[in-house]
């Protein structure tokens, strides 16, 4: 007579994903910039119900971010400007990664440079601490933040992109992730560059560049005019490079964009995504992630699939 508990662990072992190195009990993880450092939606969200979680973006230095108003909303969307606001590597290391070690689920740190000898420093520092103490299943670079002067030029430059990845190889020994931009004719030749750099899995992808205008004070809304558009609005782009990259590249993928229902997630599974980062639905919904984990199996069930491995890329093409 099977239990609960057998169901439980049956589910456990079909919702598991393999993104190269990087082993995830199912593929629903949070996306950067929309959790927190996690401490602050422990108390909310059952953390060991999901895949993985992905703290915001650290620079090696203190930002202030960019002058408010940072965020707004649109139709079907959000627009954000906050420009990588956080405390810097150095508070990082002291005061979140002990929690984020005690954190019961896979934790992918996201971090930011202004050069790529400023990103393989911060690879360097975050892999000697992992090292010492462990906390950290991957890095993920972001490499495309549109909020921030400069920040985008990493992924719509490929030689740059490659520039970065390559560096951060040579010091970061873990799973290793790259971040693109969406804001570029084509997303191919950058991801194409970060994995020939040595990047295991793609986040596709960042936010899409807007702005949002009060006309009748005739001036932008956001303090800094431009902002990254996410949100269900942006989903069917999102899944269009998603689907583009993974027709080209035998690489795994992370799907962003747009998720907040299972019918979103399934989507970008069959598309060609191993696993997808859940952002901007974190903020009206903050437990939608672990909802969409108990969802998971019996979407499953709908397509006769035994695991959520046979699903990945199966789309039926032209």
């Amino acid at each position: 007579m099977s239990t609960d508990a057998d169901k439980v662990n049956a589910d456990d072992a079909r919702l598991a994903v393999r993104l190269g190195p990087l082993v995830l009990r199912n593929p629903i993880l949070t996306a950067s910039g929309t959790f927190g450092y996690v401490r602050e939606m422990a108390g909310i969200v059952d953390l060991s119900r999901l895949g993985g979680v992905v703290p915001k973006t650290i620079t090696l230095q203190p930002r202030i971010g960019n002058p408010p108003p940072r965020i707004v909303e649109t139709p079907s969307g959000m627009l954000n400007s906050i420009g990588l606001d956080n405390d810097g590597l150095d508070h990082f290391l002291k005061v979140h990664l002990p929690f984020l070690r005690t954190v019961p689920t896979q934790v992918i740190v996201n971090i930011a440079g202004k050069t790529a000898e400023e990103f393989a420093l911060m690879a360097e520092r975050l892999a000697e601490a992992n090292a010492l103490a462990g906390g950290i299943a991957g890095l993920e670079l972001n490499l495309s933040c549109p909020n921030v002067a400069g920040g985008v030029d990493f992924a719509v430059d490929s030689s740059l992109t490659e520039a970065v990845v390559n560096r951060v190889r040579k010091v970061w020994p873990g799973p290793l992730l790259a971040k693109l931009t969406p804001n570029v004719h084509s997303i191919l030749p950058a991801a194409q560059a970060a994995v020939a750099a040595g990047a295991d899995v793609l986040s596709l992808v960042n936010t899409f560049l807007g702005m949002a205008v009060d006309w009748r004070r005739r001036v932008p809304v956001l303090g800094n005019v431009t902002g990254g558009l996410s949100g269900p609005a942006i989903k069917p782009m999102a899944l269009r490079l998603v689907y583009q990259a993974a027709e080209k590249l035998a690489v795994p993928i992370i799907g962003i964009g747009g998720i907040s229902t299972i019918d979103d997630v399934m989507e970008y599974l069959v598309a060609g995504a191993w696993a997808v980062q859940v952002g901007t639905a974190n903020f009206f919904n903050p437990t939608v992630s672990v909802k969409l984990v108990d969802q998971l199996p019996e979407a499953l069930d709908q397509l006769g699939a035994n695991s959520v491995a046979e699903i990945i890329n199966s789309i039926r093409r032209p």
